[in-house]
Formats: C-alpha cells, structure tokens, sequence
C-alpha cells in the first residue's frame, strides 16, 4: 500500500543502520548492539523477503529490548535505534493492510504525540493521506506543530507543508490553514505565497462544488420533474397511457360493438383526466371512474354476451 513511500521509510534505516554498524565495536552498549542486528533483520525481511509479520515482530522486539535496557549508556543510538524501529514497523503495517494499528502502535513507545521523532510522523501523515483518513492526523499534528521545542527543528517547515496539504486541505479547513502559514516562521516568503494560492484554489473549487451541487435540480429538469410528480402520478399516467392504447385498438370495433356507450364514456373521461393536473387530489374520483369503465369496457369488447350491460 505504502510502496510509493517506501524510499522515505528506509531512508533513515540506512543512515542510521551504517552508522551503528561501523561504530558497534567501539561504542554500542551490548543492548543497542543487539537492537541493531534486530534492526538489520527487520529491513531485510520487509524489503528482500517481504515478510512483513516476520518484520513488525522483530521491530517489536527490538523496540522492547531498548525499553528494558536499565543502564541506558548510548541514549542518542537507542533513540535512533527506536525511531527506526518504528519506522520499520509502520511500513510493514500498512503493506499487511494494517494501518488502522499504526497509530496506537506507535504510542506504545511514543506516549506524547509532540515527543514523535519528525521521520515517523511524516511517515504517518503520508500513509493517512494514502488511505484518504486525514482526519486520524488532525489532532497528533497539531500537537507536534504547537510544541515549542519542535517549532526549531530543521524539519519543521516540511511537516508545516504536508500538515497542509495532507490534512487541512482535504478537510476543508481553509480558516486553521491560513493561520497555519501566517504563524510558520519555517517557510520562506514564496513557500508562504504558494501555500495561499493553494489555500485560495481549494476553496474556490470547493464552493464551486457546492453550487453546482445545489443546482444540480435545475440543470435535470426531468428528474425535477419526476419527484414533484411522485410515485401516484407517475402511475395515474401510466394507466392512462395503457388505457389509450387500448382504446386506440379497440376505435375500429366502436360500432360494432353492444357496449360501445361504455367504451365513449370511457374515452370521455379520459380527456377529461389528461386536462387535470394527474398529482390532484381532486382527479382521484374520475381516475377511479376510468380504471372500472376500463375494465368494464375491454370485458364487453372481448366477452360481449357473458357480460352485463353497463348501466348509465
């Protein structure tokens, strides 16, 4: 599901896995030397085998032995060491059709959504924006953007930009995203002025749809026309469409016919009908009267000498 983004998660995997691979002898504590062959097993399995529950199951683990390391020597690595770990662990959620667990996953080892390394909460806002659920990244981006201690980092600007475009915009929040870009000291002036253009064209094509949508009656005035009728008149012209055809087959036989009185009196209401209003209530009594002259007529035209006469 999320292939078109896996360069981004394994970006800081490679980094991060050279790195503690060329410092292990040197400077690992025996718990992140450990971590880091789980995280080297976990990117095979996700990119060479495709063993995406062999993956998590080994991101949890390592995520785990770094949580129950007690001396806690190499901190820096160990959060480096999690963050890819997580990052690992989000993309073989999403290739298992999982991504509804990403979230609470992650927050078992990032408790506070402004304490998320900037790698993974990129990850997320992609992968919600993929499966057209931006609204589960609503409240876990606004926490990480207002934290102060986040507002500094090299990566603000671009979480700024996809907390835009990903989230905000495709959930209409045209006010919020306006004061977004004010506030954002990150972005340079032309990044502000593209983001308000962008801002300006959503709403617009947003408030177009809205119009069109209400217009839409007008524009199909046969459907219109159908719905103001309703399923009573639509049936009343029905029987009277049946009823001209018959009377059209039957206009040779007219004088030949015993019961040609019922079939004129029949013919003359149904003029008489055709220049009411078919939706009126007060058209109910004559349709009545047509549908019995109806039957009345096609069974004396058909069975002229077992039937009664009509009386007048």
């Amino acid at each position: 599901m999320m292939r078109n983004d896996l360069s981004v998660a394994l970006a800081g995997i490679g980094g991060a896995g050279s790195l503690l691979r060329s410092s292990e002898p040197v400077s690992l504590s025996p718990v992140a030397s450990q971590a880091a062959s789980l995280l080297e097993e976990a990117a095979d399995l996700l990119v060479m085998n495709r063993d995406f529950a062999a993956a998590l199951d080994r991101c949890e683990k390592g995520c785990e032995s770094l949580r129950k390391d007690p001396e806690n020597e190499d901190a820096d690595s160990s959060e480096e060491l999690k963050c890819s770990f997580c990052t690992v662990g989000i993309q073989a959620l999403a290739e298992m059709n999982r991504w509804r667990e990403v979230l609470p996953w992650i927050l078992q080892y990032y408790h506070e959504p402004e304490c998320w390394p900037s790698r993974i909460l990129e990850l997320c806002i992609l992968l919600h924006s993929k499966v057209e659920e931006p609204h589960v990244m609503l409240e876990v981006a606004r926490d990480w953007l207002h934290s102060s201690a986040n507002q500094h980092l090299p990566s603000y600007g671009l979480l700024a930009q996809l907390h835009l475009f990903h989230v905000l915009l495709p959930l209409r929040l045209f006010a919020e995203a306006e004061e977004l870009i004010r506030d954002c000291k990150a972005l340079s002036k032309e990044q502000q002025v593209e983001a308000y253009e962008s801002i300006k064209e959503q709403r617009q094509q947003w408030l177009q749809k809205e119009e069109e949508e209400c217009q839409l009656p007008d524009e199909r005035p046969e459907m219109v026309w159908k719905q103001r009728l309703g399923l009573v008149s639509q049936k009343v012209l029905t029987i009277l469409a049946q009823l001209g055809r018959v009377l059209g087959s039957l206009a040779g036989q007219l004088c030949s016919i015993p019961y040609r009185k019922t079939l004129l009196a029949a013919f003359m209401l149904c003029l008489i009908v055709v220049r009411l209003d078919p939706a009126s209530p007060t058209s109910l009594p004559f349709l009545n009267r047509l549908i019995q002259l109806f039957h009345q007529a096609r069974l004396a035209a058909f069975s002229p000498h077992s039937r009664p006469p009509v009386q007048d």
